[in-house]
């Protein structure tokens, strides 16, 4: 009996063993390794920078009063298009007291010169038509009084322009009215009926009732850093990005690049204004917030890979080309414009080839 239990350990021993070689022995076979393969694409590849800026009317005014006063109506709201020479508001004038005594001194004055001036042609009527004077000396005195009754005219339509800021004369043309300087948008109107209002002067610029501007021509104003505003010049094309407008581009045309840098943030950064090109119907508002790629250059469908697939020895580029089961050939290539993902690949590689990806394998399973 004791005799059999041996034979069993002995056996089980033994089989442990060989089971305990095997298992070492295939983890330590290498797994074969399948390299992934991939081909070319055919794209546009655009070398561009970037600016930061705004969109804005190319030509936006701001209308101020003629006169002095408190608004008493307001013809526009934001938003508005109008055409030039419309309404805009009207200025109740609250005159100046010193100027309103002068005025009323002046019509006073007047009045007592026509007076006086109506005497003497009555008088002097009589000694005409007695014959005593000739008719060339008593034209003087018709022309006296005529004189004294445009000077009242004159009197009373300034203190009326003094008081009301138009005459009963002529209440067209009245420097009351507020009327658009150009045609195009109310873009806002920061005073309300009732608010007072500065005509510009030499001490104030005065008051603005409206702001207009012509929303078709509008331009992107941007920064571009010292590093790259020698990479670019007037002409070149830009796309624009607004954040506020989603999956939507606009393109735009350099027109303007400083001369002056300013200092911004501890860097120099470049003005730039581009003209933007609108397509029909479309519209923009102002002051949106926007990026800009200034294209450098720009090649439109031509055979490209993906730049970090490019393996390099020295100063030349190749890629791992497939001509059998896992089998790989080194080919050079002669590349072309990056856009820093994808590369244009001038010669060397078909449309149909493909290559190792070398950096990205998996095991045989």
């Amino acid at each position: 009996m004791k005799k059999f239990f041996k034979i069993v350990l002995t056996l089980l021993l033994v089989g442990v063993f060989i089971g305990t070689i095997y298992f070492l022995y295939s983890k330590s076979e290498e797994v074969p390794v399948v390299f992934q393969t991939t081909g070319t694409t055919t794209t546009d590849i655009i070398k561009k920078t970037v600016a930061t800026g705004s969109i804005v009317p190319r030509k936006e005014i701001e209308i101020k009063p003629q006169v002095s006063g408190i608004v008493d109506e307001i013809y526009v709201e934001a938003g508005q298009l109008i055409s030039k020479g419309d309404k805009i508001a009207l200025v109740k004038i609250i005159p100046n007291m010193v100027s309103l005594n002068n005025a009323e001194n002046r019509v006073r004055q007047a009045e007592i010169s026509l007076e006086n001036a109506q005497l003497d042609l009555n008088r002097n009527k009589q000694l005409k038509d007695q014959a005593v004077i000739a008719a060339a000396e008593f034209q003087q005195f018709e022309i006296s009084y005529k004189t004294a009754k445009e000077e009242l005219k004159a009197a009373k339509d300034n203190l009326e322009l003094i008081k009301k800021g138009e005459t009963s004369s002529n209440k067209t043309a009245t420097n009351r009215l507020i009327r658009s300087t150009i045609a195009g948008m109310v873009l806002d109107v920061p005073v309300e009926e009732g608010n007072s209002v500065i005509e510009a002067n030499t001490m104030n610029e005065g008051t603005t009732v409206a702001s207009v501007a012509d929303m078709s021509d509008l331009v992107f104003e941007g920064k571009v850093d010292e590093s790259e505003v020698g990479k670019i010049k007037t002409g070149m094309d830009l796309i624009l990005r607004i954040g506020a407008i989603e999956n939507e581009t606009f393109d735009a045309k350099l027109e303007y690049i400083s001369p002056k840098g300013v200092e911004e943030d501890g860097a120099i950064q470049f003005e730039i204004k581009a003209a933007v090109k609108l397509k029909e119907g479309q519209f923009i508002r102002a002051g949106y917030s926007a990026n800009a790629d200034i294209v450098l250059e720009r090649k439109d469908q031509v055979l490209a890979i993906s730049e970090s697939l490019l393996q390099f020895d020295c100063d030349s580029a190749y890629v791992e080309v497939l001509v059998g089961e896992q089998v790989f050939e080194k080919r050079y290539v002669k590349t072309g414009l990056s856009d820093g993902i994808n590369i244009e690949l001038k010669e060397g590689l078909n449309k149909d080839d493909q290559f190792k990806l070398w950096n990205l394998s998996s095991p045989l399973k």
